[in-house]
């Protein structure tokens, strides 16, 4: 049967798709993928999910889930955040940081040479150095994509909106007073462009926070960014990266996938988070760093020397004096599912 991982790399990026596990009980490891109700996939044929599907069909939100004395980890599968940014001008440069720092996919568009290097120094995934309505031909735009348009000016404002507002998309943002914003969004509605996007459209684009250096700026824009993929609950699923590292044939060594599946507190990384561990010892990916993840990293380690196939789970509380000493300081508790991805 063809392997999960596979499966996921091939779906569609369109469509809305749920990933479920057994982590606990007599089904533990048995796993479907399912789009609008129906399984599509199911490692164990006539299984546990086709057995009790009016229970899990209704599943919706990552998070786990007790069906039938099991205990269910729902994921909900969503593409790596892709954040493309139209401008390579010198608020771009501190967004195009806080995105990769973030682990999303940044892409720069930017007609003038000299500002498409910037662009790349400063750690863009890609940047296309063709004139904006040709580069953004190149974007095809899904649920997971943020468009944040910071050109030099309106005249570049409105041909990079006027491709972006046909375009699947979770954000769109524009830098500009409300002036130079009001203008735009009249001219796009003058041309026949969707309304009911256009209102959408955030700008002056960032969260209010007095911003006055392209910094400032830059954290402004990103801080609002990520309060609308927070709203929207695009926290579960498996970046493109992550996807590759597990299925990566060329290291083909013992690997170990760690999946948040329950979170309480201030704990650093949401429901969701995942981090792949390699039998050297090496990561992709975090689910929150420090003390907390090395303790994770030494457990999952000690099972790939063990050769220990079976799923764990593993409670951190990073609450108390001893936590605190260890310098787990959030103050919150997690679980995280181990899972052995060799045979």
């Amino acid at each position: 049967m063809e392997n999960v991982f596979e499966i996921l790399k091939d779906l569609p990026k369109q469509g809305d798709y749920v990933l479920l596990t057994v982590v606990k009980g007599s089904a533990a490891g048995e796993k479907a993928i399912l789009a609008e109700k129906k399984i599509i996939w199911e490692s164990k044929e006539n299984g546990f999910f086709s057995a009790h599907f009016s229970e899990a069909g209704d599943l919706k939100k990552c998070g786990l889930y007790e069906i039938r004395e099991q205990q269910v980890f729902c994921d909900i599968i969503g593409g790596q955040e892709h954040l493309v940014i139209c401008g390579g001008g010198h608020v771009s440069v501190p967004v195009i940081k806080i995105g990769i720092m973030l682990g999303w996919k940044v892409t720069v568009l930017e007609d003038r040479p000299q500002f498409a290097d910037h662009a790349r120094n400063a750690g863009a995934t890609e940047v296309i150095c063709q004139p904006f309505e040709d580069a953004l031909d190149q974007i095809e735009g899904d649920k997971d994509t943020y468009f944040v348009v910071l050109t030099r000016g309106h005249r570049y404002d409105q041909v990079c909106l006027e491709k972006i507002v046909g375009k699947e998309h979770a954000y769109i943002g524009m830098i500009g007073s409300r002036r130079r914003s009001a203008m735009v969004k009249q001219n796009l509605i003058e041309k026949g462009c969707s309304q009911e996007v256009i209102g959408e459209i955030k700008s002056p684009i960032g969260l209010n926070i007095g911003a006055e250096t392209p910094e400032e700026i830059g954290v402004a824009i990103m801080a609002e960014i990520i309060e609308v993929k927070n709203q929207n609950k695009r926290v579960c699923g498996y970046p493109e990266d992550l996807l590759e590292a597990i299925l990566d044939i060329v290291h083909p060594g013992k690997k170990m996938l760690a999946t948040i599946i329950t979170r309480k507190g201030s704990a650093p990384r949401n429901v969701g988070s995942k981090m792949l561990i390699l039998e050297d010892g090496s990561c992709v990916g975090t689910i929150g760093g420090g003390c907390m993840e090395a303790e994770v990293l030494r457990k999952a380690r000690v099972m790939m020397h063990e050769n220990n196939t079976g799923l764990k789970t593993e409670y951190v509380d990073m609450t108390g004096d001893d936590a605190e000493e260890e310098g787990m300081v959030c103050g919150g508790t997690i679980e995280v599912l181990l899972e052995p991805l060799w045979n």
